[in-house]
């Protein structure tokens, strides 16, 4: 059987591995699964997770990112379309979710299905059955459905902007995937899996993280979590000479004093805090759309203290209650 050492979900911290465990349980059922959390949490590693340990491991499964997908063709894609039934539609087409007949659809941004595709999914859920479109027939999928998202579901409901009946269907079981923030530990054991794995790609000889880095890896807040610390490592693994990795940027031509190297390291971290703090404070206030005591009450913040980081990093006008 497939294990998920295979699956590329690696981890040894308490929020990681109690994650898996709840995995493993979800995948000996067979309903529908809503996976929350940030970008690059490995939501569709959890997903596949699911789909190769479970009875439907030996049947497709269809991966679709429902951001990526026009609106306007999102429903003919995942349900398919009749020859002539709109521009362009010059052959049928049986659609996603005849595709994965028998095994997993995972719908990735599950937020950006339009209403009417919302309407058309809800449908489906309901008894399994849909139209294509452009067509009067019936159709039948024996499909299980697990969808992902990283915006807060019910507050899109409160904004009319996802319906709460499909909410309702979608949150049967539902996962919670931890950032790496909130993983001690792991941020090492996943960058030294990603230098192993480098090194058997490039076909180079065994390296380590120079120490300087290790620190580095293990303080950073990792915003894009285990994505973002996978291309860091590949880009140090390509940057890097000798048999140290160390931090991009930070590399010399010979070695530094020890007062410089703590010097590059402090104005490194504090260009990592404060970079941070933007994608941080950008993307709160994108939730709350522009809405200040909003913002600040999402982020557990004072508000005056919370608009002194708006102004420090220029993040334009704002609303307040």
């Amino acid at each position: 059987m497939t294990d998920l050492l295979h699956l590329k979900l690696l981890g040894s911290s308490e929020r990681f591995q109690s994650a898996l465990a709840h995995i493993r349980k979800i995948a000996n059922v067979d309903a529908t699964v809503l996976f929350e959390g940030e970008t690059g949490t490995g939501k569709e590693l959890a997903a596949r997770a699911i789909h190769y340990l479970g009875g439907r491991r030996h049947q497709p499964f269809i991966p679709v990112n429902c951001g990526a997908l026009a609106e306007s063709l999102l429903e003919s894609e995942l349900f398919g379309h009749e020859r002539g039934a709109f521009t362009d539609a010059k052959a049928a087409s049986a659609g996603l979710v005849s595709e994965a007949d028998g095994g997993t659809l995972f719908l990735d941004e599950v937020d950006a299905l339009s209403l009417k595709a919302q309407a058309a999914m809800l449908r489906f859920l309901q008894d399994r059955t849909y139209r294509r479109v452009g067509s009067a027939q019936t159709r039948q999928a024996d499909v299980r459905i697990i969808v992902a998202t990283n915006a807060h579901l019910e507050k899109l409901v409160a904004t009319r902007h996802f319906r709460r009946d499909l909410l309702y269907r979608l949150n049967v079981l539902t996962l919670r995937m931890p950032p790496l923030r909130e993983r001690i530990g792991d941020p090492i054991e996943l960058a030294n899996s990603f230098v192993a794995r480098f090194c058997h790609e490039y076909r180079h000889p065994a390296r380590t993280l120079h120490p300087d880095f290790a620190a580095y890896l293990t303080q950073h807040d990792w915003p894009g979590n285990v994505r973002e610390l996978e291309n860091v490592i590949h880009r140090a693994f390509l940057l890097s000479e000798g048999a140290e990795l160390r931090q991009p940027g930070l590399e010399q031509e010979t070695p530094a004093p020890a007062g410089a190297v703590t010097a590059q390291f402090k104005q490194a971290k504090a260009e990592a805090i404060a970079a941070f703090e933007r994608r941080y404070v950008d993307e709160v206030m994108r939730k709350s759309e522009g809405n200040i005591t909003h913002a600040a009450r999402l982020a557990g913040q004072d508000h005056s203290a919370f608009g002194k980081l708006v102004r420090k990093h220029g993040l334009g006008a704002v609303t307040v209650d």
